[in-house]
């Protein structure tokens, strides 16, 4: 029986010498696809030296042919410098990617505006927003009447985009707080209250009166 101990004892004693020991090889011989097995984790900033004198493509640059995640609705007019305004006149031909909203997207456009623009055009799109107040409000200049202003309801959709994401006047931008998705939704939501007050029995009256 003391043999068989013996026996064992040395057997494991010698596997937990060999397993310590420095001479063992740690690295495998052949490896099928290596760069599977060992990935090369690239950060963004990080210096990368010359990758492709090591047969490896790398450039930082997307995909050709993908666009970045939120920029599915590309706005080509970049913003005019002070005291011109060549591109806010050219954001005129820019046509909304929108042509229409869904119920559940008009009420989701809705929404965006009371929370973003309702403060100062009013849940009426009147420009009598809680900041205005009827002149009562700690906003001394009205702001814009989106319904019932000829101005503001000729106005083409790429220049409402173009003032949204840009700021115009007093109004700074909202590029921060909205996405382009969100601004031309919002956009949509104006222009259909806008087209809905033109249509109203009311206001059909109004233009035969005159």
């Amino acid at each position: 029986m003391k043999k068989y101990i013996f026996i064992v004892g040395f057997i494991g004693l010698s596997i937990l010498m060999v397993g310590c020991s420095d001479d063992v090889r740690r690295t495998p011989g052949k490896i099928y696809m290596p760069d599977m097995a060992y990935s090369r984790a690239y950060e963004t900033y990080a210096e990368h030296g010359n990758l492709q004198s090591k047969g490896i493509f790398y450039n930082n640059l997307p995909v050709k042919g993908t666009i970045a995640r939120g920029e599915e609705m590309p706005f080509p007019i970049a913003k005019d410098v002070s005291g011109d305004t060549t591109n806010y006149n050219a954001s005129k031909q820019v046509k909304s990617p929108i042509d229409s909203l869904s119920e559940i997207d008009l009420k989701e456009a809705e929404r965006l505006y009371l929370v973003n623009c309702g403060i100062c055009h009013g849940a009426k799109l009147d420009g009598n927003g809680p900041l205005y107040k009827g002149g009562e409000g700690p906003y001394p200049a009205k702001p814009a009447t989106l319904v019932g202003d000829v101005k503001y309801e000729s106005m083409p959709e790429g220049q409402m985009f173009y003032s949204v994401m840009y700021g115009k006047n007093l109004m700074g931008s909202y590029a921060s707080q909205l996405s382009r998705k969100q601004r031309w939704s919002v956009i949509r939501y104006i222009k259909s209250k806008q087209l809905k007050k033109v249509t109203s029995p009311d206001a059909s009256t109004s233009i035969a009166k005159k």
